[in-house]
């Protein structure tokens, strides 16, 4: 079991820190530059995109539970059905983003209380990525289907081309061509397709005998589609409550200041970083769990979740580890401005011990993926956000300022966890 585990948990483990670690070399990139204008920007830009795009996640999240129980039973016919509904729903609605993007960027920055040289940076920041959604989303759909299919590696193959690319275009944008915020944005853009033409070409390369299964009229049957929308649904109203705290945390830390923006963005990172790396074993979650739900069988489904949190509480310990041995070296790599180096000290300890905590509920995250439990997870994370976030972050605030808002977000990862274990039993053990 362990050997199962790690062989999908490594290769996701390495892609999904991939993300997080081009953020950080952009925010790196930009945080040396005069001034903050241009930090803030990609700040604020990256929120507007986060919001966007996660609440796409579902195509991710969506496909690979959806896509792990087909395999597990064994249905080639099915598995080629939910990529192509997934492809379908991944272009509409990027054609629809790219259609309303000039009301989406002014919904944006009305709700951001900015400076407007920030606000005027983020805009075009935007305007140039907007375009990257139909292969941002295409991508989702390839990535969740590929770990429905149990194969970790393709996922990683994708990861290593587009971020390496994106890494190598922002800096000839940046260093060559003394582009700033915008060149950000327009290396993510050739890299999100130079990454989607790989995965057709992957798909074409180990898959193709899937396309003989396709029939037409199934890929529209009102019964799979009413599943489909079903499940991904119910994860996009959760996406959407947890990109919600996420942006509301960044609009709020916008509100108290340049300083505090680019302090809460740095440290921000540093969640993103040990996050992406426990969904490594979240994703292995989705693809293992969903496959023994499609094939019945409880006892590894039991031992697979006994397992996988062992790996991810563990990785996550590794994290709180490194973040409170190398501190200093670590936000050093963001900025070399001392008076944002010595505020992000202050609010550092939040950072050390996020790791462990939030660990346990990216794990159940992605249990509840595979099983399709989506419903459950849609309510806890509404409770979550509305009974325990939102009044924390107020009282916070008020009471610890910055300080506050950090214990809301950090209080919000254990409501998350504990209202996860608790229903458990109903809607993954099914006793």
């Amino acid at each position: 079991m362990n050997k199962q585990i790690l062989k999908l948990a490594i290769p996701n483990i390495i892609s999904n820190l991939a993300v997080p670690i081009l953020g950080v070399v952009d925010t790196a990139l930009v945080g040396h530059m005069e001034g903050l204008s241009h930090l803030g920007a990609i700040a604020i830009g990256g929120m507007i995109f986060n919001f966007i795009y996660w609440s796409f996640g579902f195509l991710r999240m969506g496909t690979t539970g959806l896509t792990a129980q087909a395999f597990g039973r064994k249905s080639k016919s099915d598995v080629i059905h939910i990529l192509l509904r997934a492809l379908i729903v991944a272009l509409v609605s990027a054609l629809f983003l790219i259609i309303a993007q000039q009301v989406i960027l002014k919904i944006s920055l009305l709700l951001v209380s900015t400076s407007p040289d920030i606000a005027k940076h983020a805009s075009v920041y935007f305007k140039i990525r907007i375009y990257a959604a139909p292969a941002t989303l295409g991508l989702y759909a390839f990535h969740g289907w590929f770990l429905g299919m149990q194969n970790a590696r393709y996922p990683l193959y994708l990861t290593i081309i587009a971020n390496v690319a994106n890494l190598l275009l922002n800096l000839l944008f940046i260093k060559v061509y003394n582009m700033n915020s915008e060149g950000i944005a327009l290396g993510t853009v050739i890299a999100q397709y130079l990454g989607l033409f790989s995965a057709i070409i992957l798909f074409l390369y180990s898959y193709k005998s899937h396309l003989n299964k396709i029939i037409r009229s199934a890929i529209f049957e009102i019964d799979q589609i009413r599943k489909f929308f079903s499940v991904n649904g119910d994860i996009f109203i959760r996406t959407m409550t947890l990109i919600f705290s996420f942006s509301f945390f960044t609009a709020q830390s916008a509100k108290m200041g340049d300083d505090i923006l680019a302090v809460n963005t740095i440290l921000l990172q540093l969640w993103m970083v040990f996050s992406f790396g426990i969904d490594g074993f979240a994703f292995a979650a989705e693809s293992i769990v969903g496959k023994y739900v499609g094939s019945g069988d409880k006892v590894k489904l039991k031992l697979t979740i006994r397992y996988i949190f062992l790996w991810g509480i563990s990785l996550g310990a590794l994290f709180s580890l490194s973040y409170f041995l190398f501190g200093n070296q670590i936000l050093n790599i963001f900025t070399d401005k001392t008076q944002i180096l010595a505020l992000c000290l202050v609010y550092y300890p939040w950072t050390i011990v996020a790791p462990v905590i939030n660990s346990f509920c990216y794990i159940w995250d992605g249990i509840y993926i595979g099983a399709t439990a989506t419903k459950a997870m849609r309510n806890t994370m509404l409770i979550s956000t509305l009974l325990f976030f939102l009044p924390m972050f107020y009282i916070g605030m008020a009471l610890f300022e910055n300080h506050g808002i950090w214990l809301a977000m950090l209080l919000f990862m254990i409501a998350r966890w504990i209202s996860l274990q608790l229903v458990s039993k109903k809607h993954i053990y099914n006793e």
